[in-house]
């Protein structure tokens, strides 16, 4: 049991530590203004990647995110700006139309028992031609309501501004959290992540799960997009290039294993803002290039997958152990 928090102790402990460092040479690391900043400018990355926690918990992956997320913006700049549509209405259509998208690749996963990685793969170029198809060229968006949501914001006393975006990252998170660890749907995720064979054996319906499991992904990876629309007011087809790859070690480094069954959505939650923190510092820094950020998040996936790989490894030593110690133990006379 101990193993299963150890990868979200140590995203903690890694997290606390980056951020203190941060402070000790930054006393803004202190202000709301940074807190709200690093919410508001990742809340694209955090909305999809509490979805793909629930993809990884269950064994699988989603390389779709990035292309989905592009492919609601542009559908939104083009039926909004083009068709005359209400940004509502126009919010309804693609979250209906992801969902659906996203159960296909489910019934794919399931049924035909195509990979997931292969079948999201192919949900990834679908969504990115098809974001291209409907257009190569930037689109802006003034609509009115796009200026109204854009006026949501709460300012604290040092200036910090929580913005819409930075509420729905953190409103789409506690949801998250309540799917996975208070819902029969959460705990059937876990199951099949654990043992999909002994899971159905057990009346866990996985089919539905599954399904369900990638409809989610996809919704969020479309809700993210339509908020990073109202942030840029515009929508382009080629924004979020590789943003799967950065969604899926947010996951990874925020302590979710890779073979499913264990992980938390908190630690999905600080495994998006630990690149912010690092983005931040080396911004205020001015010394090192931001491209550095990408070495650190690098360094540390890949040391969170030597970790999964160590405890995994340990738990296949200690799981013939335990059952022979246990047959031994019943052999036992009373």
């Amino acid at each position: 049991m101990k193993s299963r928090f150890f990868p979200l102790l140590m995203t903690f402990v890694v997290f606390i530590l980056l951020y203190l460092f941060a402070y000790s040479q930054y006393s803004s690391f202190g202000s709301m203004r940074v807190v709200c900043n690093l919410l508001r400018n990742y809340a694209y990355l955090g909305i999809p990647a509490v979805g793909v926690t629930f993809v990884i918990l269950s064994g699988g992956i989603d390389l779709s995110p990035g292309s989905v997320i592009a492919f609601t913006g542009v559908f939104c700049a083009l039926m909004i700006e083009r068709q005359g549509m209400h940004p509502l209405v126009a919010f309804a259509a693609i979250l209906a139309i992801a969902t659906v998208f996203g159960s296909m690749i489910g019934v794919l996963i399931y049924y035909f028992k195509i990979p997931s990685f292969i079948a999201t793969l192919s949900g990834m170029f679908l969504a990115r031609g098809g974001a291209y198809v409907l257009t190569t060229d930037s689109i802006s968006i003034r609509h009115p309501f796009y200026v109204d949501i854009s006026n949501i914001v709460y300012v604290f006393p040092d200036g910090g501004r929580f913005t819409f975006a930075a509420g729905a990252f953190v409103v789409v998170v506690l949801i998250g959290i309540f799917l996975a660890h208070y819902t029969h749907f959460g705990r059937n995720v876990y199951a099949i992540g654990g043992n999909e064979t002994g899971a159905a054996m057990l009346g866990v319906p996985v089919a539905r799960t599954i399904i369900g499991i990638y409809a989610l992904s996809s919704f969020l990876s479309a809700f993210a997009g339509i908020i990073l629309s109202l942030s840029k007011r515009s929508g382009d087809s080629t924004i979020a290039l590789g943003a799967e790859m950065d969604v899926i070690a947010a996951v990874v480094i925020g302590g979710t294993l890779l073979t499913g069954g264990v992980g938390y959505v908190v630690g999905t939650f600080i495994g998006v803002l630990l690149p912010g923190v690092i983005h931040t510092y080396l911004t205020l820094d001015g010394s090192l290039t931001p491209w550095w950020i990408k070495i650190i998040v690098g360094a540390l996936f890949l040391g969170f997958i030597l970790m999964q790989k160590l405890l995994s490894s340990r738990a296949d030593f200690a799981r013939p152990l335990r059952s022979l110690r246990r047959a031994e133990e019943q052999q036992q006379p009373v």
